[in-house]
């Protein structure tokens, strides 16, 4: 069946999905449970590539109805409640990479340390709505800058506010070393900062300044340091410190989507922060997609070999987040978990795989 120009989606059974069998699908289940409470709470919009939103509701009223603690009973419950849908792009293959939480070490104080300000959203950033009046904006720009008049206006971007564009306007939640370690906890979208006391504060995304987000790892490419297999995280956080403070600052700038934060305290230290679609992230488990393609909390099969950076990836997964550089139908981001062990893992995946979307049972496709 088509589901669009540029993808196509192909019902196949669960014994079809390479490593089906052999999941922990315990796991899996567990982590939709934490869908299941936010889906009842506050359900999602339905996006194109579905699944139906009400359909997810309804699967969501049986799990918290259900006292599942076995991994058959687990299977028999995504079996009896989905059927299994593959999705192909037209043109190329499905693509995954990873992505972590930080550990970072931060103050709550400004100094010759910790000079960076890690910025709370601004009380005049909104996310334009479809039927709002962009007047000359940008058509690329996605959040603007609400002005005294009412009218919308383009926020500064990245470079501008290392400049000092903001200072003073929007709150600061915390400091950290530099612009570097910044650039990480916004492309992560959350990190634990660690206060000089041992304290962890948590922060996870509140808005960005609408500019389009732009791969600072294709900026090495095109200059010939390496080939965009070798351009994997580690790589470019090393390549930006190296470079002198003009220089980073420069190419730093070229990225203008910057990410502002809120505090977001989780009870669990195991489980990862609280991400896009309202829940906390599970390691392994959750899953960040194309928001505008398809729907929070459904369940995704993803097949990728990780090589010799985490082997064998067949697993049931769950759409719990987003990002700005997760854009196609088949275009996932792994999370891994947190801190540094998470990190080397997560900085290095850059691989193809094959995505199989679980429908609910009779819900409209």
């Amino acid at each position: 069946m088509a589901a669009s120009p540029s993808v196509r989606l192909t019902p196949v059974g669960f014994a079809d999905i390479d490593g089906w069998s052999d999941d922990d699908h315990l796991a899996a289940w567990q982590t939709f449970r934490r869908s299941a409470e936010r889906l009842l709470a506050s359900p999602p919009t339905t996006k194109p590539l579905g699944p139906d939103a009400s359909g997810l509701r309804q699967v969501a009223a049986a799990a918290l109805r259900s006292d599942i603690a076995t991994q058959a009973a687990a299977r028999a419950f995504f079996e009896a409640e989905f059927t299994a849908v593959r999705v192909e792009p037209a043109e190329g293959r499905g693509f995954v990479t990873a992505y972590f939480e930080p550990e970072v070490a931060a103050s709550l104080e400004a100094s010759a340390a910790y000079p960076v300000p890690i910025y709370g959203r601004p009380a005049d950033l909104v996310e334009i709505a479809a039927d709002d009046d962009r007047g000359g904006l940008d058509p690329a720009l996605s959040w603007a800058r609400r002005l005294a008049d009412g009218r919308l206006g383009a926020f500064p971007d990245r470079g501008a506010i290392m400049d000092g564009a903001i200072a003073g306007q929007a709150p600061v939640l915390a400091y950290v070393a530099n612009w570097v370690e910044a650039l990480f906890i916004h492309i992560q979208g959350s990190a634990r900062l660690v206060l000089p006391d041992g304290a962890v504060k948590r922060i996870t995304f509140a808005g960005k300044s609408g500019h389009p987000y732009s791969s600072l790892g294709r900026l090495m490419v095109e200059r010939g340091l390496m080939t965009a297999a070798e351009a994997t995280a580690d790589r470019l956080k090393a390549w930006l410190l190296g470079l002198d403070e003009a220089e980073r600052r420069a190419v730093l700038g070229r990225n203008r989507s910057f990410i502002f934060f809120r505090p977001a305290p989780v009870d669990d230290a195991a489980l990862g922060p609280v991400a896009a679609a309202g829940v906390p992230l599970t390691p392994g488990r959750s899953l960040a997609v194309d928001r505008g393609l398809i729907t929070f909390h459904a369940p995704i099969f993803v097949e990728a070999d990780l090589g010799d950076v985490a082997g064998r990836w067949h697993r049931l997964m769950v759409a719990q987040d987003t990002g700005s550089a997760i854009v196609g139908p088949a275009r996932g981001d792994l999370f891994i978990g947190t801190g540094e062990a998470a990190w080397a893992i997560a900085a290095r995946v850059r691989h193809p795989a094959r995505f199989t979307l679980l429908v609910p049972k009779g819900a409209p496709t």
